[in-house]
């Protein structure tokens, strides 16, 4: 299992904008086709303007899928545009559960669902 971590910094006044699009919008789609939503955040403390978003997947072949057949997809190809101008910034990770990290041990992460066929 692997973790995608994905932080955006978001243009000064347009977070709540991105997070609106987010909700509404976007969630709707990428969620059927990534399926392994952790979960979204915005930072309190640190770096102002942030939204972190982390997604599971099996491993690095199920995260290539995943996200190409997102970028297939019509409708994410007509909502990007909306979402990225509100984006200064981007930064993605990948990051690797420890072997006592209690989310290595579970058999689906918070959100993580099996592959739907759309």
């Amino acid at each position: 299992m692997i973790v995608e971590e994905r932080i955006y910094r978001i243009r000064n006044g347009r977070m709540g904008r991105y997070l609106q699009l987010g909700r509404e919008e976007g969630l709707a789609i990428q969620q059927p086709i990534l399926g392994g939503l952790i979960g979204y955040f915005t930072t309190d403390i640190g770096p102002l303007s942030e939204v972190t978003h982390l997604w599971a997947y099996a491993d690095l072949q199920d995260r290539a899928r995943r996200r190409q057949q997102l970028a297939d997809d019509p409708r994410w190809q007509a909502f990007l545009p909306k979402l990225s101008e509100n984006i200064e910034q981007a930064e993605n990770r990948i990051l690797v559960p420890t072997d006592f990290s209690p989310l290595r041990h579970l058999s689906h992460p918070a959100g993580f669902q099996e592959e739907k066929r759309l």
